[in-house]
């Protein structure tokens, strides 16, 4: 079976008890669409967790594009001992505010090999990710695509058109598009034509794309 998630945000606690509602099994795939850390009290637990699956994908998110930034400059901090510039701190200090506190706090507290993987993990995530189930093409995205238009190809955007605020779901004629992103309003999984919208607020959110089943806690 195929799950999408989307918006973890360093809630490990309610991604263990998501895997274990769901029984995804090893031979399951699941995609995770952005936004994975940030603002929850366990994002490195959740990250060192989901790297080590080898069926779990991950999407980036703003999130998650944003922290691999700070963290790889407070990691070159460390390592050699000089002093960011102004514009760094600024930055910094503004994410930890906004809530990058609990990322950087459980990214100080590995040891540098542990640090270096969340590093690779960060940056290696995709902007996007296509999945071909049962005769339908679903494209997965965080947040969606800023002035989307048909006749470019996914892969000739910029990171930036991911996760700009002016980013939306792209209506595809040939594919379903499930996204994170914005919170539903219903607080529950919402169908609008060939789009699919995932990000619950508090409720963790998984679909199945084999069966539509869905699945909250």
């Amino acid at each position: 079976m195929t799950y999408v998630i989307a918006d973890i945000c360093g809630n490990y606690q309610k991604f263990k008890e998501l895997m274990d509602n769901v029984l995804i099994s090893d031979s399951d795939t699941l995609y995770i669409l952005g936004n994975t850390v940030d603002f929850g009290d366990e994002p490195m637990e959740l990250i060192e967790d989901i790297s080590m699956r080898s069926n779990v994908y991950a999407v980036a998110g703003e999130r998650d594009y944003l922290a691999a930034r700070m963290l790889y400059g407070f990691d070159k901090m460390l390592k050699s001992g000089g002093t960011p510039d102004a514009g760094y701190i600024a930055e910094m200090t503004a994410w930890a505010s906004q809530g990058g506190q609990t990322t950087l706090d459980g990214f100080r507290a590995l040891d540098a090999d542990s640090r270096e993987g969340v590093l690779d993990y960060l940056t290696e995530m995709t902007l996007y990710e296509e999945a071909d189930v049962k005769g339908k093409t679903y494209i997965l995205l965080s947040r969606g695509i800023a002035n989307y238009t048909p006749d470019t190809d996914l892969e000739d955007y910029e990171p930036e058109d991911f996760f700009s605020e002016d980013a939306t779901a792209p209506k595809m004629e040939d594919a379903i598009v499930v996204v994170g992103g914005e919170v539903t309003k219903s607080g529950k999984i919402e169908r609008e034509g060939n789009i699919i919208r995932i990000n619950c607020g508090e409720k963790l959110a998984c679909l199945c794309l084999e069966n539509g089943k869905e699945y909250y806690v």
